[in-house]
């Protein structure tokens, strides 16, 4: 069988390393003195080892809220001669300066920093113990290295503690003291976001051999500094730097660069105009150059070759029939070619294997892909296009367009613009169109990334995208891996007393969604997260609005599930004031059968808890049910669980009794009445997992027509439901129960007689179990 798209496993090394973190302390740990974590004694680990501890805790520290943080987890690297690094990447404010100091005597080859705006100038100072062996080096949107917290002079001081609580805005003085004397190794830096206080020429100057530099977002005073790399420079990033003709004069005589970003964010910010004299100079001075990102600006007509002189046939790569002038020049087509946000994207000929634009998908999905890490505004922007493409036309890479989507929202969990654009792109993306095409480990990526998404925005919009994208999984079966913690987000969802409507709406049918159908230890531990007082809480508002709605319906439906076969639920839903709430439904809405149905099955499994029905046995409730025993409401199902709940009652005998009226003979009559105008051949909203309750109530002679409501209810569901309910009832032991009911004295003639039929229906249905007698079972809800 063909594998589906992203069902490769991870490898056991990733196995192995995540299964570690998750259990330091009985793996490479201990418990040391005030609670610190030490590496043991006995534990050597080489690079390949450390570097993936720390960069597998990274991304378990962002993307999995179970995951709790270790406090002085990087302390276990800080001797070489036990753990060796070499490789780190640390993102996003939890990175501190204490976190960098404490690996300071490790040989890092390589460290990239993105977006840790916790570290101060402090972390300058641990750099240059690295200076000796850094190769490449990432700073990127670390917008706080380079000024001191609240003016202390420059130091690495491993006793020191950070002021955790200062805010950035306390960071004011400018580190002057650091230079990139000494790193005479660095080959590869990072600088984007540099503040624009800080000179890039003067911090530069000491680097004598980088062959790659990305100073994106960064205001140069001046440009002739390009010039000392001028036979080393193999890759130049100026991404939203102000363009000008002394800076492309500058550029183009790096020649041997091979990838050159001159793009920008939008063509609206753009202040130089992208003529064909320029980037035919870039064509011709940079021969060696495989990729050019000229994205975000503003492109002369002059650059494109007219379309009635395109050449002739299907898109071609070949430069000789570029649509865009310059590239004619080519020597060979660029490995990668940067037109979003141009018109230069729309052409027919493009002489690029991989082009970012917003033309088609490829060029959509090459530009999430290529933005995502250093530039989320635009693949925002990219994802929204995506969304389009997967909402009206139809996505033809999907494996691609999940994982980047997947990778965007794990990368930038805490951007809201790209958790929303996200989140609405993953809902086309996992809708039934493409369901079929997709693996269980992928669909539980995109699980976890909605979870993500949900715990860290309160934003009615990521909140419903979120919830939306849910809705296209197999619940509870799909979401069981995560069952706590997806109840313990929609349960947050509908706590604020006015929630958004159609948020409101989703969360409650997916709550309902998620209790029914499975174990009662699963029902049980969300009755303990407030469950069952949330869904109360949700209908005493909608009483208070005296409106019956979906919210209604569906909140009485999940109460009806989460308290089947859970006692302890039951004895919540009594605390909550739930009875009362039930009468004033029924005051208020008399004719909502949908609502009846699911109070009375709801009650009904409170009356198979022998412990609490003494707290229904009051005139008003008695009442109230006797009279329920008329209603048509939904078929037989409204007078079919009021007669369920009344035979409970009735099974603990004259004796318990004690009110004058309604006198129970009277109710007994009532019931016996309406069983007997039910249609015993009914099709059912209501499905069984187990006949425990109905079974107890077979072998007895304190309450006959319980007795017979409980005959009535096996015989109309073997009879109806064949191939479900006759195993069923043979495997909980059924047969022999009947057979006692044929044996007592007080049963009566007609409850004999049905529950002959309903051993002859068992007996057939083994004889012959492909027989189906009035076809399949709807699947509905389960019974409460």
């Amino acid at each position: 069988m063909a594998a589906k798209a992203g069902d490769n496993p991870d490898s056991l090394m990733t196995l192995a390393t995540v299964f570690c973190l998750r259990n330091l302390r009985k793996t490479m740990c201990y418990q040391g003195f005030r609670n610190k974590l030490c590496l043991r004694s006995d534990i050597f680990l080489p690079s390949e080892i450390c570097d993936k501890l720390v960069n597998t805790y990274m991304e378990l520290v962002h993307t999995d809220s179970n995951f709790e943080p270790e406090e002085s987890f990087f302390q276990l690297f800080s001797d070489p001669r036990s753990t060796r690094l070499t490789r780190v990447q640390l993102r996003e404010d939890f990175v501190r300066d204490r976190d960098l100091e404490a690996i300071r005597k490790q040989d890092l080859i390589e460290l990239h920093l993105t977006y840790c705006n916790s570290l101060s100038s402090r972390s300058l100072k641990t750099l240059t113990c690295f200076r000796e062996t850094l190769v490449s080096l990432c700073l990127f949107g670390c917008n706080h290295i380079f000024y001191r917290k609240g003016g202390a002079p420059l130091a690495c001081n491993e006793d020191t503690e950070d002021d955790e609580e200062e805010s950035p805005a306390s960071r004011q003085a400018l580190e002057m003291d650091f230079n990139f004397q000494g790193f005479n190794r660095l080959r590869l830096l990072n600088l984007g976001g540099l503040p624009d206080e800080m000179d890039a020429e003067t911090l530069l100057k000491p680097l004598k051999s980088l062959t790659s530099l990305d100073l994106s977002n960064v205001q140069l005073l001046g440009t002739a500094f390009f010039t000392q790399w001028k036979d080393r420079l193999a890759s130049l990033v100026l991404y939203n730097v102000d363009l000008s003709e002394e800076l492309v004069s500058t550029v183009v005589e790096l020649i041997n660069l091979r990838h050159l970003d001159i793009s920008r964010e939008s063509r609206r910010t753009s202040k130089l105009k992208m003529t064909r004299k320029i980037l035919t100079a870039i064509v011709q001075r940079l021969i060696n150059l495989v990729s050019l990102d000229i994205s975000g600006h503003v492109m002369l007509d002059n650059c494109t070759v007219p379309h009635f002189e395109e050449a002739m046939g299907r898109p071609s790569t070949e430069p000789c029939k570029s649509s865009i002038y310059p590239f004619q020049e080519l020597k060979r087509p660029l490995q990668f070619l940067g037109l979003y946000d141009t018109t230069l994207c729309n052409v027919t000929h493009i002489p690029a294997y991989k082009v970012t634009g917003s033309k088609n998908e490829d060029q959509v999905l090459n530009a999430i892909e290529a933005y995502t890490e250093f530039r989320p505004e635009l693949a925002h922007r990219a994802i929204n296009q995506l969304f389009d493409i997967a909402r009206i036309q139809h996505c033809s890479q999907l494996l691609r367009a999940l994982q980047l989507v997947i990778a965007a929202l794990k990368c930038h969990k805490y951007d809201k613009s790209i958790q929303v654009t996200g989140s609405a792109a993953l809902f086309y993306l996992t809708n039934t169109e493409y369901r079929s095409d997709q693996s269980v480990r992928l669909r539980r990526e995109v699980i976890q990334v909605v979870l993500n998404g949900m715990e860290q925005y309160q934003e009615v919009t990521v909140q419903r995208n979120c919830c939306l994208t849910l809705c296209n999984f197999s619940i509870p079966e799909e979401l069981e891996f995560q069952y706590s913690r997806v109840n313990q987000l929609l349960l947050k969802i509908l706590e604020p007393a006015r929630q958004d409507e159609s948020i409101q709406r989703i969360a409650v049918h997916l709550c309902n969604a998620l209790v029914c159908q499975v174990d009662n230890h699963h029902k049980e531990a969300v009755g303990k997260m407030g469950f069952v007082k949330t869904m109360l809480n949700l209908i005493q508002k909608k009483l208070q609005d005296r409106m019956c709605d979906q919210v209604m319906e569906f909140s009485w439906s999940a109460l009806w599930n989460i308290t089947d076969e859970t006692p302890d639920n039951c004895q919540m839903f009594l605390n909550c004031r739930g009875m009362s709430l039930f009468l004033e439904c029924l005051q208020e809405f008399p004719d909502k059968q949908e609502l009846h149905r699911n109070m009375l099955g709801l009650l009904g499994n409170v009356a198979e808890v022998k412990a609490l029905r003494p707290q229904l046995l009051t005139p008003q409730f008695i009442t109230v049910f006797s009279n329920l025993l008329d209603s048509k409401a939904d078929g037989i199902e409204v007078s079919y669980n009021a007669c369920g709940v009344l035979s409970h009652i009735m099974f603990d005998g004259p004796e318990v009794w004690s009110m004058e009226e309604p006198r129970r003979d009277t109710v007994m009559d009532k019931m016996w009445d309406a069983i007997q105008s039910w249609d015993v051949s009914s099709r059912r909203n209501i499905n069984y997992r187990s006949f425990e309750p109905i079974l107890r109530l077979l072998p007895q002679s304190i309450s006959p027509v319980s007795q017979h409501w409980a005959t009535w209810a096996l015989y109309n569901l073997v009879s109806v439901y064949p191939s479900k309910y006759c195993p069923l009832l043979i495997k909980e032991g059924g047969i022999s129960l009947l057979e006692k009911v044929l044996e007592l004295e007080s049963s009566q003639p007609e409850t004999k007689d049905m529950a002959r039929k309903v051993m002859e229906q068992c007996e057939n249905f083994k004889e012959d179990p492909m027989e189906t007698n009035h076809g399949q079972e709807v699947n509905y809800g389960q019974r409460g």
